[in-house]
């Protein structure tokens, strides 16, 4: 990718996330007045003077730290600084310059990257806060006033930034990108699976649930093309979801799923399918997206001759609304048949862009009515007039009727099976809408 990339760093509660807001439009990263919320790298576009670049959000910086967690945050952000063309060392007007700050400006220094010095909250208009100058003590250059709540400032900054954005180049197409939603609920490999597939450390992995709370994206290419992989928070029970910054998370996560061409819903194979996995599976199957069942851990499970089809039944049994979802069985943390995964997404997304003809599809609607006639009720049967195909991701089909209250629930279904049948539409649901006679067609 050639687009330029700028790392918004700083210690901890300094307005990072807020910034980062500002500059992308966009509520993606939470913004919650606690320390260390932001924990994972998160991306997104953002323009200025005409030109698109990358801002990356980080986890506030706690040099020294022993907790687990934020030194977790602590190489993240490290990572982030490598990568960048840009850094935003943000800093926070009201508590002054810290010790903190120095150590934070002396790894930038060592890193060797252009670093744009922002003093943020500083909120009030009129003359400038004097208190502004004693950082220039961290050797950075100027330090530039900056409200990321209001915004005042920001203009300023992006100037700045661009001066150190490299030439321009031409910007390959993105439109054959395949989006996927790594989805499940917490501490069942989301994140392992994702490095896994990336082959870096590119999201926190622990085995504290929860450790992952924004849904983060990850630009991936192989020999089968382009991908942009979302790992997402994991979902918990309504009822366990009682502090703000959870609700946050179970909310991007939808907000992934939403913007998703197929979602990877992963299942813990030492627990099989749990409440909680349900609804996870059923957010995924609402929104009408393409899926893959994803078992993982299957390293850890005593095995017989028929273990995987004893665990394939049951998945059946308690997923039963996503009978077209196909199911593989990998380990993320060992690699086992992780590489497969990439025949399934890229087959079910195929099966949820497919186009069909009308006049294909009521050569199948003919066929299927002449094996399993029409219902009748109280002397009246259905006419099915003809059917044809509104929309694709998922597919939408189209009856047009004589009469909507004839057309019963299982004939619906018989003849979505015939469709499903005929043109393979494993991994996609598939959307029926009945029309009767005389209603426009979209």
């Amino acid at each position: 990718m050639a687009k330029p990339l700028v790392a918004i760093v700083g210690r901890p509660n300094v307005g990072k996330s807020m910034l980062f807001n500002k500059l992308t439009g966009k509520r993606l990263s939470i913004v919650e007045d606690t320390p260390g919320v932001t924990r994972d790298r998160l991306y997104a576009e953002a323009e200025w003077r005409g030109r698109t670049f990358q801002v990356v959000d980080t986890g506030g910086i706690e040099p020294g730290t022993d907790d687990q967690i934020l030194s977790f945050m602590r190489e993240q952000a490290e990572i982030a600084i490598q990568s960048a063309d840009v850094i935003i060392f943000v800093c926070d007007i009201r508590t002054g310059m810290t010790a903190a700050d120095q150590e934070v400006a002396g790894m930038l220094q060592r890193a060797g990257k252009p670093v744009i010095l922002a003093v943020n909250k500083m909120d009030a208009t009129g003359p400038t806060d004097p208190d502004i100058y004693e950082f220039y003590n961290l050797g950075l250059g100027d330090p530039m006033p900056l409200s990321a709540v209001h915004g005042h400032g920001t203009g300023d900054l992006l100037d700045a930034c661009f001066e150190h954005f490299p030439p321009e180049e031409e910007e390959p197409e993105e439109d054959d990108v395949t989006k996927v939603a790594v989805i499940g609920k917490p501490n069942v490999g989301k994140s392992s699976l994702v490095n896994r597939i990336l082959g870096q450390e590119r999201v926190i992995v622990s085995d504290v649930a929860g450790t992952t709370r924004d849904a983060v994206d990850s630009y991936f290419e192989n020999e089968r093309g382009k991908y942009l992989i979302i790992d997402t928070a994991g979902m918990r029970k309504k009822s366990r979801v009682d502090d703000r910054v959870e609700k946050f998370s179970v909310l991007r996560a939808a907000m992934a799923i939403e913007r998703s061409d197929v979602c990877v819903i992963m299942i813990d194979a030492r627990e099989g399918v749990t409440e909680q996995d349900t609804k996870v599976a059923g957010m995924a199957h609402d929104a009408g997206k393409a899926s893959v069942i994803v078992v993982n851990k299957w390293d850890l499970v005593e095995k017989d001759g028929k273990t995987m089809q004893r665990m394939e039944e049951d998945i059946r049994r308690d997923l039963s609304y996503m009978t077209y979802a196909p199911i593989l069985f990998i380990s993320a943390l060992t690699g086992q048949r992780v590489g497969k995964l990439f025949d399934y997404i890229d087959a079910v997304a195929e099966k949820a862009a497919l186009r069909v003809s009308t006049g294909m599809l009521n050569e199948v609607l003919a066929d299927a009515q002449a094996r399993v006639q029409p219902p009748t009720d109280k002397g009246r049967r259905l006419k099915i007039y003809y059917m044809t195909q509104i929309g694709v991701k998922p597919p939408h089909f189209v009856f047009f009727c004589n009469d909507t209250k004839l057309f019963h629930f299982s004939y619906q279904r018989y003849l979505e099976n015939q469709i499903r049948n005929t043109f393979d539409l494993t991994g996609t649901p598939v959307r029926i809408t009945i029309r009767q006679r005389g209603d426009k067609e979209d």
